[in-house]
């Protein structure tokens, strides 16, 4: 029978069912540290993306069995020249040829939709860490891929924080921002903070380290966040947010946010973190941060590790997590590929 590759109706259970078999074995063999795949995540991606994005969502078969799928990620607001990708093979199929056609079927639905790149992300093992399959790479590299920006991802161990070491940071923070009050909220944003979210979120683009990634500054407005926490809630994502609001003017000018998926109550990820530009040298970065942190523990008790991500050259954000207690334990490659 060989391989067939067709589009996924989000409507088909069944289909959806299979979806999620494969993304979990993935995740259990390839991530091993991370909490089992959340079936409510997987299928709230399925059939509610984040707002100002198509979603095209591909299922392979070997010899008549689910093996593998793909995801098109397709902004409609900005970065219409672009794509992002995820492409998932089952650990019991790999090397057999199902990565390939579906990413010749993802070549194909681009260049129908006038897509220019793809970019997609591959894990890596970093020297002295946990093995990674270097599978991702190698097959992103015979695409005719390039690798545009390295990053790490760290772990925190809540149970190992250094509350004095963070008492004494946080105290330090609270002095050179004088001027500034610490806010808290969970979920969606409150509306006094919506539209100061959306300048936040859209500079980020801007502001984090790209590397050789081909990837146009975002258009953000509160509608669009709006539809980001709608399209968060469907997932049954939990939110914290802590941010900093300049007393004179009244404006959030920093925010960071930490989330857990619906079927997770020891993990979460340390999401965006931002300050604005004109606001910067005030430590608001390393107090929000330490703010949300014993907000989230004082909600979620269970709490016992948080991830994040930083591109290897963001050495002002890494420096700020390293001094929390993260620590190195494996990298990502995003790799972008000229359709």
């Amino acid at each position: 029978m060989g391989i067939s590759v067709s589009l996924l109706d989000p409507a088909d259970q069944g289909a959806v069912d299979e979806a999620y078999r494969i993304g979990a074995a993935v995740e259990a063999t390839d991530l091993p540290d991370q909490p089992p795949y959340c079936r409510r995540r997987f299928e709230g991606l399925i059939r509610h993306p984040m707002a100002g994005v198509t979603t095209h969502w591909s299922l392979a078969r070997l010899d008549g069995v689910p093996a593998g799928w793909l995801r098109l990620d397709l902004p409609q607001l900005d970065n219409t020249g672009n794509a992002h990708a995820e492409l998932r093979v089952h650990p019991a199929y790999r090397r057999r040829g199902v990565g390939r056609a579906l990413a010749g079927h993802g070549r194909r639905l681009l260049r129908e939709a006038g897509r220019k790149r793809a970019a997609w992300s591959a894990v890596d093992a970093l020297p002295g860490g946990p093995e990674r399959d270097p599978a991702g790479a190698a097959f992103s590299a015979a695409l005719g891929a390039r690798p545009v920006l390295t990053a790490v991802r760290r772990r925190l161990a809540v149970d190992r924080l250094d509350h004095a070491g963070l008492d004494a940071l946080l105290g330090t923070a609270r002095t050179v921002a004088a001027g500034y009050r610490t806010v808290r909220w969970r979920d969606a944003t409150p509306e006094e903070y919506v539209a100061d979210v959306a300048h936040l979120e859209g500079r980020m683009m801007t502001d984090i380290p790209l590397g050789e990634l081909e990837w146009e500054q975002e258009r953000v407005d509160a509608e669009r966040i709006r539809g980001v926490d709608r399209a968060l809630d469907a997932r049954g994502a939990r939110r914290y947010h802590a941010g900093a609001v300049h007393e004179a003017s009244g404006r959030l000018v920093a925010w960071t946010m930490l989330s857990f998926t619906a079927s997770s109550d020891w993990q979460a990820w340390q999401q965006q973190t931002i300050v604005d530009p004109d606001h910067r040298g005030h430590r608001l970065g390393l107090l929000t941060k330490i703010e949300n942190l014993r907000y989230v523990r004082a909600a979620e008790p269970a709490l016992r590790a948080v991830d994040t991500y930083n591109a290897a050259e963001n050495s002002h954000m890494i420096a700020i997590n390293e001094q929390l207690g993260f620590r190195p334990v494996d990298g990502s490659t995003e790799w972008q590929a000229t359709i």
